[in-house]
C-alpha cells in the first residue's frame, strides 16, 4: 500500500514528458504516483527501483520524491521555526516547502528559531503537517528499567502536575512536581532517572539521583549557602517544603537527609532558628 509521509521503495512504471510515473512492482495500489521530471535521475528507465519520499503537491495531489525529509510519519522529532503566518507556523524539514504547524496544533506560543518537538498527520486534505500534540503519538513499551538513566525532551508543562517527557523521543515519560527542580520550558532536552515503570508501561522519571548518591551533592549545596548567608540558614523539620524547595532547590527530606549527614559529621549545629555552621 502506498502510505503518504513515508519512504517506499516503488518501481518506475512509466516514463512520460511529465515524469515517471511509480508502483509497486507486483501488486498495484490504485494509480501511479508520479515523480516529477525535474527530480529524475540520469538514465532512468521502466522497470528500474527507486526510494522516494511519498508526499502531495499544493492541490492535494500525491506525488514522490527522491529528497528525504528530516521526519516522516510515525516518528518524531525537534524541527525549527522557519516562519509565523496567522494560521499558524512553518518548520523546516528538509524539503524545498515547509511544513505546517497549524495554529489548532500548537502548545503555547512559538516563534522564528524555536525548535518544536513534533509528529506528522495527513490532513482532510490529503496534506502532510505537524502537530505538537503528540501525547497519542508515543509508544508505552519503553525498554527501560526502574532506576535507568535516559534523556528525553520536555514537550508539555502542566503547572499542577508535572512535566510531560517524550523519553529518547519515542516514549512516554513523566515527571511529578516533587520530582521537578529547576525551571524547564517546551523543548528542553533532559537526563533523569526512571523512578518507577508503571503497570500501563509509561515511565514515571525523577530528576534525583538515588539518594544514597545524592546526600553528598545536597550537602554540599547546604553548606556552600551556609558560608553566603554568613553561616546560618533558617530551615529545620518544621519549615514549608515549598519554602526549602525554592530557596535551597531540593526536596524536605533531601533536605532533612543532607542536614543528617552533616550533623553526624560535626559540621552544623541545629537551632531554634534553624542551622549554623560550626566554626
Amino acid at each position: 500500500m502506498i502510505e503518504i509521509g513515508k519512504m517506499q521503495k516503488l518501481q518506475v512504471m512509466s516514463i512520460t514528458v511529465l515524469g515517471a510515473y511509480l508502483n509497486f512492482p507486483v501488486v498495484q495500489d490504485g494509480e501511479d504516483i508520479l515523480l516529477p521530471k525535474r527530480g529524475l535521475p540520469e538514465g532512468l528507465a521502466v522497470g528500474d527501483e527507486l526510494e522516494v519520499f511519498v508526499n502531495s503537491n499544493a492541490e492535494g495531489v500525491i506525488i514522490a520524491t527522491l529528497e528525504k525529509p528530516k521526519l516522516t510519519i510515525g516518528e518524531l522529532g525537534c524541527l525549527q521555526v522557519a516562519d509565523i503566518t496567522n494560521f499558524g507556523a512553518f518548520l523546516d524539514w528538509g524539503l524545498p516547502k515547509d511544513l505546517l504547524l497549524p495554529i489548532k496544533e500548537q502548545v503555547g506560543r512559538v516563534k522564528i528559531g524555536d525548535l518544536c518537538l513534533v509528529g506528522l498527520y495527513v490532513n482532510q486534505s490529503n496534506k502532510i503537517c505537524a502537530t505538537m500534540r503528540i501525547y497519542d503519538l508515543l509508544s508505552s513499551e519503553a525498554p527501560y528499567k526502574k532506576n535507568d538513566l535516559v534523556q528525553g525532551i520536555v514537550y508539555r508543562i502542566n503547572r499542577d502536575l508535572g512535566v510531560f517527557v517524550a523519553v529518547d523521543g519515542k516514549y512516554h515519560g513523566f515527571i511529578h512536581n516533587n520530582e521537578m527542580f529547576g525551571n524547564f520550558t517546551a523543548g528542553d532536552v533532559i537526563t533523569a532517572r526512571v523512578k518507577k515503570v508503571r503497570e500501563d508501561g509509561k515511565l514515571e522519571l525523577s530528576l534525583r539521583q538515588m539518594a544514597y548518591k545524592e546526600i553528598e551533592g545536597d550537602a554540599e549545596k547546604i553548606m556552600e549557602r551556609l558560608k553566603v548567608n554568613g553561616g546560618s540558614l533558617p530551615f529545620n523539620d518544621y519549615s514549608d517544603p515549598e519554602h526549602i524547595k525554592a530557596e535551597l532547590n531540593m526536596s524536605k527530606r533531601a533536605f532533612k537527609r543532607a542536614v543528617g549527614r552533616l550533623l553526624k559529621e560535626g559540621a552544623i549545629k541545629t537551632t531554634e532558628e534553624g542551622i549554623e555552621l560550626m566554626w
